[in-house]
């Protein structure tokens, strides 16, 4: 094990790119979207996609109080309409909650790194483990399903808050749950950003940088395989 864990008492771990990726190589544009509505995705430049996909997220990101799957599939429908209607893609409304109820129930959408359980089942030994993720509530069965729930003591999900992180809301709840001080605790996250918001509430901050593009200079301890923290 690290040193850095060896007197802490709670680990918290983002989900996406340090736990699991998306199988499609994009978290929203998932492979029921590309079967549906990819050739003519096709036929647009990346700025013009960018700049849908960036209207769909401005509406999620300003409606993010979800409570249950059904209300994620909902607004779901509703973001893959905005593409839909932005970029011309034609989808009628059943194919935009086809895709929504897959991207939210289709856990082949969901691709565990190699080794996670076996490096959350040793931590669990030592610690106890936590999540925090930007996340909606179907996070709840893609836990499950690449076999991690059982280690983890509490979860942070900022779909029931209503905010992303960094927003320190994500961290105080955390640590409320976890019933120990920031300086007991470490936060391992792929985005340097959300890093810095644990760090200025004394979290330690751990980067994963699993994806090439997730990569980035920091002075934070850096990893790039969770498995790194039990050699």
């Amino acid at each position: 094990m690290i040193g850095e864990l060896r007197d802490k008492k709670v680990i918290f771990f983002d989900v996406g790119y340090t736990l699991d990726k998306p199988a499609s190589g994009d978290w929203m544009l998932t492979g029921k979207f590309l079967e549906l509505a990819g050739a003519q995705l096709k036929q647009h430049a990346e700025t013009e996609i960018r700049k849908a996909s960036e209207a769909g997220l401005r509406f999620l990101m300003e409606n993010h109080l979800v409570k249950t799957v059904d209300e994620e599939i909902r607004q779901f429908c509703r973001y893959y309409s905005i593409l839909s209607d932005r970029l011309r893609l034609g989808l009628t409304e059943t194919e935009c909650e086809q895709i929504a109820r897959d991207r939210a129930c289709g856990m082949n959408n969901y691709v565990p790194y190699p080794g996670i359980r076996q490096v959350l089942a040793t931590l669990y030994r030592t610690h106890r483990l936590g999540v925090i993720s930007d996340t909606w509530p179907s996070i709840e069965k893609q836990l499950e399903y690449i076999g991690v729930s059982g280690y983890l003591s509490f979860c942070t999900f900022s779909c029931y808050l209503g905010v992303f992180k960094p927003d320190r809301r994500m961290y105080l709840d955390a640590l409320e749950k976890s019933g120990v001080s920031p300086e007991e605790t470490v936060f391992i996250d792929d985005s340097v950003c959300n890093l810095q918001g644990a760090a200025e509430l004394g979290i330690l901050p751990i980067l994963i940088a699993a994806e090439p593009g997730t990569d980035a200079e920091t002075d934070y301890l850096k990893i790039h395989d969770l498995r790194e923290l039990i050699r």
